[in-house]
């Protein structure tokens, strides 16, 4: 059986930001085995699995993303949106916009100090979308 929902996330300043249990309660009931893909439809932001525990990771997180594709350099082109447009595209192609998670006993069987990164590389990124499908 395959189940789809979408969800719509509120805006969250730019950053790392563990939505776990915001996924965790927008389902009515997971089954109890299978999969869950989340997918989010924006080109701008991204997903990704790290420690859910202390938070000076997701500040280390933004600095090392920061240095690795800076903003306001000379050779980018695609700058009508703000200095942090592109450099918000390339950093959600490293992250990635689509997690795959399996399913065990009716929860997510996520690592103990595993969570659910929302990665949000714009300044003002507004609401985000994504789409829940679970394979049972």
């Amino acid at each position: 059986m395959i189940e789809q929902f979408e969800i719509t996330l509120p805006e969250f300043r730019r950053g790392f930001h563990l939505i776990t249990r915001t996924i965790e309660q927008s389902m009515p009931v997971f089954p109890e085995k299978g999969l869950m893909n989340i997918l989010i439809k924006h080109t701008s932001a991204a997903l990704t699995i790290n420690e859910n525990a202390d938070p000076s990771v997701r500040a280390d997180f933004e600095k090392v993303f920061n240095r690795l594709v800076p903003e306001n350099q000379s050779y980018y082109s695609h700058t009508l949106e703000g200095a942090d447009d592109l450099p918000a595209h390339i950093k959600s192609s490293i992250c990635g916009q689509s997690l795959t998670l399996p399913i065990t006993n009716h929860r997510l069987n996520l690592g103990t100090w595993q969570g659910i990164y929302l990665c949000e590389f714009r300044t003002h990124g507004g609401p985000r979308s994504l789409v829940i499908t679970i394979y049972s």
